[in-house]
Formats: C-alpha cells, structure tokens, sequence
C-alpha cells in the first residue's frame, strides 16, 4: 500500500456547520486511522484477522462511548461527534467501526440508558477505556428481521436466572468480555441481560470463511444452561422497543460511518483518474469518467447533508427511528454504488489489495444488510408515511 494521501471532500462546505470541538474530533480520528490502521488494514483483511492491537487506541482516541457522560468513562460528546467519529473510523474499514459502534450504541448504550447504578458503574467506565469488550446478542439463527420471534429464553430460579438458546452474526462475539443479551422470560417478554465470559455453559464460537468484514471478528452466543446473576438483568426498560433504541443508536453511527467509505473510494478514484493516461490524456478528462466522479461527489454531498441535519435532530432529542431508517438505508446504497463504480474506474487495479476500494466494496455488502437490511428499512419508511405495516 502506498502512504495514505487522502482527502476529504467537502463540496458545499459543510465545515462552516461544524464547531471547533466537532473538527478537533473529526481531525484526531482522521489522524488516527491515517496513522495506525491504513497501514495495516489490507493485511489483516487478507489475513481475515481483527487487528486487536487497535483497541487500545480506539479507546484513546474517545470511540468507545463517545457521547456517555464523563461520570462514567465516557467523553460527554454530542451526536454529531459521535457521527464524524464513526466516519472517519469506517473510512478505514467498515469492520473496525463495526467494534467501535457495537462497543458504543449496542453495549454501553443499553446499560447506561437501561441499566441501575451499579451496572453503569461496574461496566461502563471499563467498557470506555477498552478494559472490557463488549457484544450485543439479538439475532437468532431464525430470527433476523423479525428479532420479536427470538427463541432464547430465561427463566427464573430464584437466586439466579437459567439462560438458553444461541444468537448469531455477532461482531465481537469471539474476544467480548461481556454480551448484552435480549431473551424472553416466562412469560414471554424481552428483557437485557448482561453475560460475562467466563460463566459456565457460556461461549463465543467464531463465523470463518467470510468474504466481507474480513477484519472484523464475527461469531456466535452460545447459552447452554447458564446462571445469570439477578442484578445483571437491565431493570429500566423491557419489551422489544429496548433492543430497537440501541439499533436506533448504532443506525444512525453506521449511517454517518458509510459516508467515510464512500468518500474513500471517490478520494481514490479522483486521483487514479488524474494520473491514469489513456489515448494521450488522462482518464479524468473523458467524458464518462467525469459523469460517475461528479454523481459520486453529488451523492456524498446529499448523504452529509442528510446525516448533519439528523445529527441535530438527535442533539435536540427529536429524530425518529424513521428517519433513522431512511438515512441508514439512502447511505449505504451511496456507498455501496460508489465503490462498485470507483472500482470500474481503477480497471482491474480496483480488485487489487493495493487499493482500498474492493474491500470497502465487499464490506458494504455486509452493512446493507445487518442492522436492517435494506428492504426492511424501506417498509419502516413505507409504514411511517402511510400509516400500514407491511411487514406481514
């Protein structure tokens, strides 16, 4: 890999909405990944190997629970840092903010807004400096779109709770000191429950054989008769709405984070197109090319637009999971058709390891689907302007 020169694009200035603090974020992740993962990034992707070595410094660098009050490790930060945080991490690799969001939105998230004081106290300060890993158990083998299905279940022994059942697709899973894990009680409802590795009948099978998020660590939940501790259960809030506030959370981080990959791929494939020579000139000064380079940076102009106005939205306490949904769903498709068309214009070099662009390709293809695929997000969408589930 050549020395990362990239760029970022900021075609109607957006900048200017951004304050000081928001930039000395963005600029310190930016830095960051420029420094410690583009150098390693494509190795450990070939490899299919998650770069632990990287923990520690997403913990310095405020990507674990950035937006957690100070109290409890994490920075006090607003939403729209949160955002830039998770999009120049994915402009290194999608898999590396799958850990950071998981770690922020789906795991200290839930015990910081459902939890007691006892949990945000033991978990979420070690959680923030990367002490603890955490993952977050909702989908089942049979049950993916419609997690209300869930089949896992606990039930109530008195002095403890007996976990069954497995969760899979989960970032994290294979090296997570804790899991937040959505389960049924008796009677049916869903209810956090907080499992450390470590308790007997409890274990992380990892997923190999991945042609997407190679970097990133994937695995199973597996609970085999497990005793969960009564005050590990999240007391604050049940039902199947606790599990979709924190992919509300880890949504609207994956739909700032894809923005990064895009603008990757277009910062690449601007410059290719400047240096390429073809018939005499270089391919930047062809027609077609200048066609797909001007929609790319169209695409990414609207996708900032969108989620900046969103960001404020969620400072205010106002954005809707509908609006979540929509910009999650518009973005992704963004980035995803603005791989596959940067990868044509780098020819066959666009497959190579030496770029980034097929890797942030077959990454996309994972972050179109997982956290609602993009069919669902289009009936949340639907449901919301008519009023009608379409779901069944």
């Amino acid at each position: 890999m050549s020395p990362d020169q990239f760029q970022a694009p900021d075609y109607f200035l957006l900048d200017e909405l951004l304050t000081e603090e928001h930039k000395l974020v963005r600029d310190t992740c930016r830095e960051w990944v420029k420094r410690e993962v583009s150098p390693i990034i494509e190795d450990a992707a070939q490899a299919a190997k998650f770069p632990s070595q990287l923990l520690g410094g997403l913990a310095e660098i405020g990507a674990f629970g950035p937006y957690i009050p100070e109290e409890y490790g994490g920075a006090g930060l607003d939403q729209i840092s949160y955002g830039l945080i998770m999009q120049e991490i994915e402009r290194g690799d999608s898999g590396i903010r799958s850990t950071a969001s998981v770690q922020s939105s789906l795991v200290m998230y839930p015990i910081w807004k459902y939890g007691d004081e006892n949990q945000k106290q033991k978990y979420l300060p070690k959680l923030a400096s990367g002490e603890f890993i955490g993952c977050f158990g909702l989908t089942e083998p049979n049950h993916g779109s419609n997690p209300g299905g869930m089949e896992t279940r606990f039930k109530d022994m008195g002095d403890h709770y007996l976990l069954n059942g497995a969760k899979l697709w989960i970032s994290n899973s294979p090296f997570a000191d804790i899991a937040v894990v959505w389960a049924k009680n008796e009677e049916g409802r869903i209810h956090g429950l907080i499992v450390e590795r470590g308790m007997e009948g409890f274990s992380t099978p990892e997923t190999h054989h991945k042609w997407s998020l190679r970097a990133s660590a994937t695995g199973e939940l597996i609970f085999d008769n497990v005793k969960v501790p009564k005050e590990n259960l999240l007391p604050n809030k049940s039902g199947l709405g606790a599990p979709l506030g924190c992919l509300d959370s880890a949504r609207y981080g994956i739909a700032w984070g894809v923005i990064g990959a895009a603008m990757d791929c277009y910062d690449t494939a601007l410059r290719y197109a400047k240096e390429r020579s073809q018939f005499g000139k270089p391919i930047a000064g062809f027609q077609l090319q200048q066609k797909k380079l001007a929609e790319m940076i169209t695409e990414i102009t609207k996708a900032q637009l969108l989620t900046w106005r969103l960001g404020v939205l969620r400072n205010e306490n106002r954005a809707t999971s509908a609006q979540i949904s929509m910009a999650k769903r518009n973005n992704v498709e963004m980035a995803l058709n603005i791989a596959r068309e940067s990868r044509q214009i780098l020819g066959a070099m666009g497959i190579t390891g030496d770029y980034s662009i097929m890797r942030h390709m077959m990454n996309l293809e994972s972050v179109i689907t997982y956290e609602g695929t993009h069919d669902i997000h289009l009936l949340i969408t639907g449901m919301d302007i008519t009023g009608i589930a379409a779901f069944t």
